[in-house]
């Protein structure tokens, strides 16, 4: 196609994701209390900032060189808004037919190119709506920020759900610019020969190359978030954050147990593949500070990855609160560390000199060597709705990956939930493993009462 003088060209990780390697989906799933109102949700979208806002009201063309832009056009809703009037799946309750509508969507074909790359889809039996984005328009911080901008408080008509996240504030000293840089220096070598050959060891929960394209199972894990914080404090200074991965570390070794009860050996690695958000102010942001270009929190794709592993151990014989302790170590050093912010620059410098093909080949391959994805999104805290309609729960998931299990987390109204994706013929059975979790915390609240 040929230029447009209002073309505007796709950043670096929006190009990434447009590889057919890294073409990712994100899901972002709304439950809702009572029987949906299809004309009132329509009407939201139609006056909603996701309309006003030029990534959702722009095709993904390419110029007379091959390179991707952003052309403004018109949108029609009724190819982006898609009703289903009857029951999505024969699943006996809805959470299983929503769970198996979202398996399905993590393999589907791709959004079409000749629209902009988004859909809405409302399931009236199962009072539930799913935004289908693509990647290349956001991360999971942007997207929840344009989520909630079409909220509103259950208790305040009227205003705008908010987002609290403390801050921590790192003392500057000579010392802990010396233990930065010495934790930097080992995790971007560690990350990068990720990326070459070093890979993780075949269990039963493994992926690799070709899996994003196996059919896909998903379950839910459901945490109390005052069971996390009774938990968090049986370790000086621990955060949720540190008692989730404990919890992520004590399931999988579960769930192995299950698995391979004679197969492994105590003390394995399996690495997780995190996603951290690299905007300046932690958490959501306002929509309106995220769409400023200088305002420090630039709407689009602000994250870096690192590698966070996990040691299985045998349940019988380790102590539940041995995971929180080695979780809590291993992610205080990561915090210290300018891994992920490495990890971008890195990413970042790769698409700019050898093009996307060669970074897509390289974050797949990292995607290969490593076991599980894992990504963690606040949410509000207070109940919140929809077009006058209560909101029961909030969910994320995304397109298959090459892993055979990613696990998104998302916290809302003292909940948190994590939808548990697996490639169903290498984890047939993703509601025993989410179970695995959900009695992981169980475990660890026990032993810190007791």
């Amino acid at each position: 196609m040929g230029g447009d003088d209002n073309d505007e060209p796709l950043t670096p990780a929006g190009r990434l994701f447009l590889q057919p390697e890294m073409n990712q989906v994100v899901h972002c799933v709304v439950g809702l209390k009572n029987a949906m109102d299809v004309d009132s949700i329509i009407t939201e979208i139609q006056n909603s900032v996701m309309l006003q806002h030029p990534r959702f009201t722009s095709l993904m063309v390419l110029d007379h060189r091959g390179v991707e832009h952003w052309r403004p056009t018109e949108i029609d809703l009724d190819r982006h808004v898609l009703v289903f009037d009857n029951p999505v799946s024969d699943a006996v309750d809805d959470q299983s037919a929503i769970s198996d509508y979202m398996g399905d969507l993590c393999t589907t074909p791709k959004l079409s190119m000749d629209k902009p790359l988004w859909e809405i889809h409302l399931l009236k039996a199962h009072k539930c709506i799913i935004f289908r984005i693509h990647h290349s328009l956001g991360d999971g911080i942007s997207l929840m920020s344009l989520l909630l901008a079409s909220c509103r408080k259950l208790h305040d008509p009227d205003a705008l759900p908010a987002i609290s996240i403390p801050t921590t504030k790192s003392r500057r000293s000579l010392w802990n610019l010396l233990t930065a840089l010495f934790f930097s220096f080992i995790y971007v070598i560690q990350f990068m020969l990720r990326c070459l050959w070093i890979r993780d060891r075949k269990t039963a929960i493994s992926g690799g190359d070709g899996v994003e394209l196996w059919p896909r199972k998903i379950a839910t894990a459901s945490f109390s978030l005052e069971d996390m914080k009774t938990v968090k404090s049986a370790v000086p200074n621990a955060t949720i954050n540190d008692v989730l991965f404990a919890v992520i570390s004590s399931g999988i070794s579960r769930y192995l147990d299950f698995r391979q009860p004679n197969g492994l050996r105590d003390g394995v690695q399996l690495t997780g593949l995190a996603m951290v958000n690299l905007r300046k102010q932690p958490g959501l942001q306002e929509l309106s500070n995220l769409m400023k270009s200088n305002s420090g929190a630039k709407w689009g794709n602000k994250f870096g990855m690192i590698l966070l592993p996990i040691y299985y151990h045998r349940s019988k014989s380790s102590n539940a609160v041995e995971y929180l302790k080695r979780a809590k170590v291993m992610i205080d050093r990561k915090k210290k560390s300018l891994e992920a912010h490495m990890s971008y620059k890195i990413g970042d410098f790769v698409m700019s000199t050898l093009g996307p093909k060669f970074a897509s080949l390289l974050n797949y391959r990292i995607l290969c060597n490593t076991t599980f994805a894992f990504s963690n999104v606040v949410g509000p805290q207070e109940e919140i709705m929809i077009a006058g309609n209560p909101v029961t729960f909030l969910r994320a998931n995304n397109s298959a990956l090459p892993h055979a299990l990613v696990l998104l987390m998302v916290s809302y109204a003292g909940k948190a939930d994590m939808q548990v994706q697996v490639a169903k013929d290498i984890i047939p059975d993703p509601e025993f493993l989410a179970k695995c979790f959900e009695d992981a915390l169980l475990e660890l609240k026990e032993h810190v009462t007791a």
